[in-house]
């Protein structure tokens, strides 16, 4: 059976409902980054990176969430595009642009906007402005689509997924009004029984939620420095 390490934030989610689609038998093995859980030895024996998520199917590793959903594609088959150089080109070029864009300047504006000390006026604007310009290339890509690669629900929309449950908390609760398309797909997939299933996950088990002094020391170790 997987062994799948989570921690209910978005890299981790869009795995989760990827798993949850498959029909995949999992266990679930909750790691509280808040309280440092991802630096214990033998979770970095799995992830070196120390983050979530992670998987162990037997003796295969896999740790970075984009990676994570390749593998479970080939492995089942499932939610792939056509097999052919112009569709899998495509699926991989906006799984990366999920992965190299959507994630690490959503991630950073999270960051400064909530967590980081000041001074932080430069961050906050440069990682606002990226966000918002990474989301509005989604969000037009959306507009005369259905879905991330077409007409097929695919792993890339779930990668999307995984990120757009946090827009507001990203952007700002006014980001809806402009990314309306996003939103839409948004609320297809929260309908989704799969989905459904994969957001209860983080109600079984108690992860810390203050991003108190210790929080902060493991979360963001330069601080400290």
């Amino acid at each position: 059976m997987i062994k799948f390490y989570y921690h209910p934030s978005p890299n981790p989610a869009k795995v989760a409902l990827f798993l949850e689609e498959s029909g995949l038998a999992y266990e679930l093995i909750p790691v509280d980054t808040r309280k440092g859980e991802q630096h214990d030895p033998a979770f970095l024996k799995i992830n070196p990176n120390a983050k979530t998520p992670a998987l162990v199917d037997g003796n295969n590793i896999v740790f970075d969430s984009n990676a994570m959903l390749l593998y479970l594609a080939e492995r089942t088959g499932k939610f792939l595009p056509a097999d052919s150089l112009k569709a899998r080109g495509e699926m991989y070029s906006w799984l990366m642009f999920v992965a190299t864009g959507i994630g690490p300047y959503s991630g950073q504006t999270v960051h400064f906007k909530h967590y980081a000390p000041e001074p932080k006026d430069y961050a906050v604007t440069r990682y606002t402005f990226e966000a918002w310009r990474h989301w509005t290339i989604i969000n037009d890509r959306l507009a005369n689509l259905p879905y991330m690669l077409g007409n097929e629900y695919t792993l890339v929309d779930m990668a999307v997924w995984g990120w757009a449950r946090a827009v507001p908390f990203i952007l700002g609760d006014e980001a809806w009004g402009k990314l309306s398309n996003v939103k839409r797909l948004l609320d297809e997939i929260n309908a989704r029984p799969a989905a459904q299933r994969a957001e209860a996950l983080k109600t079984q088990h108690s992860y810390k939620t203050e991003m108190d002094a210790d929080a902060r020391k493991v979360m963001f170790p330069q601080i400290a420095q």
